[in-house]
């Protein structure tokens, strides 16, 4: 019980760092690209999906495959790490709720930039 209220505890932190940061000031971690190196990268080399080829991470496909995010890009990637879908591994037991965040964010970033 102690456990589920730590994670729900980190998750909300991570929530108002969300909510209280910038994007793009977030996705200035230090580790958020290493993150994404070691953990995405395998499989969305560039921003890319060497699975199925138009599931990129790529703003057009952002926008068309996840869910809110038009209105919560943020969080919508955020959802998408942690569960994952269909081919794609949930992360919420391999990362931190922080290093969550910090992929999302610069992921986002890129998406934002054309990768």
């Amino acid at each position: 019980m102690r456990i589920i209220i730590l994670k729900i505890l980190l998750l909300a932190i991570a929530l108002f760092r969300l909510t209280s940061i910038h994007p793009a000031l977030a996705a200035e971690a230090p580790n958020a690209a290493k993150i994404f190196n070691d953990n995405c990268a395998a499989c969305h080399i560039g921003g890319g999906n060497i699975l199925i080829s138009q599931k990129t991470l790529k703003k057009e496909a952002l926008l068309k495959y996840l869910e809110n995010y038009n209105r919560d890009a943020i969080q919508a990637i955020i959802h998408q790490v942690q569960n994952g879908k269909n081919a794609m591994p949930a992360f919420k037991s391999k990362l931190s709720a922080q290093e969550i965040l910090d992929v999302a964010a610069y992921v986002f970033q890129k998406a934002e930039q054309g990768w």
